[in-house]
Order: C-alpha cells, then structure tokens, then sequence
C-alpha cells in the first residue's frame, strides 16, 4: 500500500546520513531530501564523465600525460571517484524513497531489512567523497609549491601516481566509520589496516612538497601562505586520522569531537585552505585585477590562527567524552567550547575581509600581468583575464610544467 507520508514539505530531520530505520519511518522531507541528493548525484556523474574524456581526447599537442599539471592528475582522480561512488548513493537514496513508498523491506528490520546495509551503502560513497573534496586541493597546493619555490616539483610522478593511489584506497576503507555497528571482528581488524595504509600515498604528497621548498627560492606571498598553511594543517589531520584508525582509540572517540576536530583538519585545513589558495593563485588569472597582498596577508593570519584556536581544542573535547552531534554540553566543557567560539570569530573577520578585498580589487586593484607570478603552467602564456578563445593558435608542448631553471620553452 502507498504510504500517504511518503512526500512532506519543510525540513527533514534526519540528518545529512540518513541512517536507517529513523529515515524511512520520519514523517518529515526526507523523501524530497533523498530525491535531492539522487538528482545531484547525476551532475556529479556527469562532470566526471567530462574530466575523464577531456583529459585523455583533448590534450595539447606534445601534452603527455607526464607533461599535465598535477592539478590535472588530481581532477583526473577525483573524476575517476565521482563515476565509480556516485552511483552507489544514487541507488541507495532510491532505495529508501522506495521503501518509504511501498515498504519493501531494503533497510527497515521490521520489513526484514538491515539498517546496517544502509551503513554500508552509504559510507562505501561517502568516505570516497571525502577524497572527492580534499584532491584538488592537493593539486593546487602542488601547484602554488612548485611557482613560489622557484623549483622544479620534487618526485613529479611519485605525487602523481599518489593521486591514483588515493582514489583507489578511498573505495576500500569504508569500514572505518562503522567500528560500533556490529560487524565482524575480523572485518573491523581489516578496515583497520586498510584505513592506515591510506597514510601511505598521502604522506608521499607532503614529503615531496617538503622536499621541494628544501632550498628553494620561497616566496611567502598569500598563495604559498595558504599553500604552507594546507601542509601544517592536513599534516595534523592525518596524523589524527591513525588515531581513529585504531580499533581500541576509536571506540571511545567515536562520535564525539575528536572527530569533529580530525574531520575539519582535513576538510577545512586541507580543503578550504587549499581553496583559498587557489583563489589567491588564480585570481590575477580569472579578473585581470591583483587583490592587496598586504590584506590577503591578514587575512590568511586570521582565518589560519583562528581555525587552530577552535578545533585544536576540540581533540581534548573528544578525548573528555564530549558527544558529537548534540546542542547542549555538560557543565565541565564549557571553556573549551568558548575557547572554540572565540577562535571561530576569528576566522570570520579573515573571511570577511577576503571578500571585502577580492570585491574591491574587481574595480580598484591594479592590472594584472599575463604572468605576475611567474608561473610554467599553460593558462601563465595568455593574458589577464584570458580572451575568449585561450591562445591565437593551438600550443605545442615540448617540457613539463615545473620547468625551473632548466633551459628551454615549456610551449611554442
């Protein structure tokens, strides 16, 4: 019989994970949330498909694939995550607008379902997404190393092939988030050591950016601040990732704000820092307009001492026992939990002022070179902002894109 609650306008209430049995049986817009994410899901499909085919049919000539930037190769990785993942919670979102139209039993127990299928389907596309997030930020923080070391990228193919390792990894280490459902013993040891070999190809990422500011002539303009800020801080993520890979830690950290803490490491650390990086890097690029490089400056030390000073303290929140997910915490959490606001009201002035002087930059800002940072990349051979068509004639590519202090041309 077809469920008359099936379709409820307003919010839903189960959360971004959807868990099972709640999110069948809630009355409220959990079908419209589902069919939401079922919908986006095509997008990210699509855009992948789009990477993919885009980066082996349409190549420069002489563009190699060990001629690519490695912001390519990590869009390559993270296209390759969206078309094998993407699918997964596209199928599993259906599912359970399914059952909560015709109750058929996928995930309910008392239909004879399992919710913790739904667990598996979900953290199977979820945990890759993750990596959907973090690798372009990698791959602008290689490129923003290389430009402002003024060197050739250090162990060009290892970083390269790390990306690949990454996305293969992601689909493997699901489990993690599952330590307390109920699974096996032996399933909750190999998620472990799987969960810890992803430390693997990450950690080769960050010795070789190491190793490439190792003598080189750095330049400490707002890119390779962001750039530096991204190591320092997804360098700590990871390090906290062992932490909840281990089977004894995990338990007593689960669901807590250690977790909070190690997510936003990684995510905002890594991620958003990236990202910000990124913008700085390409803005000259995208708007012909340089942005104040004192302010940029200022910002970056807001929004970077902020983000220690509230989720920094969060580990100890989480080490205390400090559930996750909850509105209200007991008296004895509560100057760190300020300490955290305090830190947070931090990082929105960085933000703030990052938007106050990227707008005014867009009119006031002086013009920008073709190439102000002295980039090897090819978008560095156009002018500022690009015209319409990108180059008069179709580049020819004769070296790689880090060539520093070798002699020759990187395009003709």
């Amino acid at each position: 019989m077809l469920a008359t609650s099936a379709i409820v306008f307003g919010g839903a209430d189960t959360g971004w994970t959807f868990y099972t049995p709640y999110s069948i049986r809630t009355a409220t817009a959990a079908t419209l949330m589902a069919g939401g994410v079922f919908v986006m899901g095509f997008s990210g499909i699509m855009t992948g498909l789009n990477f993919i085919v885009t980066i082996h049919k349409l190549r420069a000539q002489g563009m190699t694939f060990f001629r690519m930037p490695l912001f390519v190769w990590a869009i390559y990785a993270t296209a390759i995550i969206q078309v094998l993942a993407t699918p997964v919670i596209g199928i599993t979102t259906a599912l359970l607008v399914i059952e909560r139209f015709f109750h058929v039993g996928f995930f309910d127990p008392k239909l004879g379902g399992d919710p913790v299928l739904f667990q598996h389907f979900f953290w199977f596309y979820s945990h890759p997404a993750v990596y959907i997030m973090i690798l372009p930020g990698m791959g602008i923080v290689s490129e923003v190393i290389a430009v402002f070391s003024r060197k050739h990228i250090f162990g060009y193919k290892a970083i390269a092939y790390s990306s690949l390792a990454i996305a293969f990894i992601s689909f493997i280490v699901w489990g993690h988030h599952m330590f307390v459902s109920g699974q096996s013993e032996l399933a909750n040891l190999l998620f472990s050591l799987l969960t810890m070999l992803v430390a693997i190809p990450t950690a080769i990422k960050v010795v070789n950016w190491t190793a490439t500011l190792y003598k080189g002539s750095i330049l400490l303009d707002t890119p390779m601040l962001y750039a530096l800020g991204f190591i320092f801080l997804f360098t700590i993520g990871g390090l906290t990732g062992l932490f909840l890979a281990a089977l004894s830690y995990d338990v007593h950290v689960h669901d807590t704000y250690f977790v909070v803490a190690h997510f936003h490491y990684v995510m905002m650390g890594g991620t958003v820092m990236g990202l910000f990086a990124g913008f700085h890097y390409w803005w000259p690029k995208m708007f012909g307009r340089m942005y104040p490089e004192r302010w940029g400056k200022v910002s970056w030390f807001l929004v970077f001492t902020g983000f220690n000073l509230t989720f920094f303290p969060q580990f100890f929140l989480g080490k205390l026992g400090m559930p996750r997910r909850y509105y209200d915490y007991l008296p004895q959490y509560t100057f760190l939990n300020q300490f955290s606001t305090v830190g947070s009201w931090f990082i929105g002035a960085g933000i703030i002022i990052m938007y106050v002087y990227f707008l005014w930059s867009l009119k006031y800002g002086a013009k920008a070179t073709a190439n102000p940072w002295g980039g090897k990349t090819l978008e560095w051979h156009i002018g500022s902002p690009p015209t319409t068509d990108n180059f008069a004639h179709t580049p020819v590519i004769t070296e790689g894109p880090y060539e520093y202090g070798i002699k020759g041309k990187a395009i003709e």
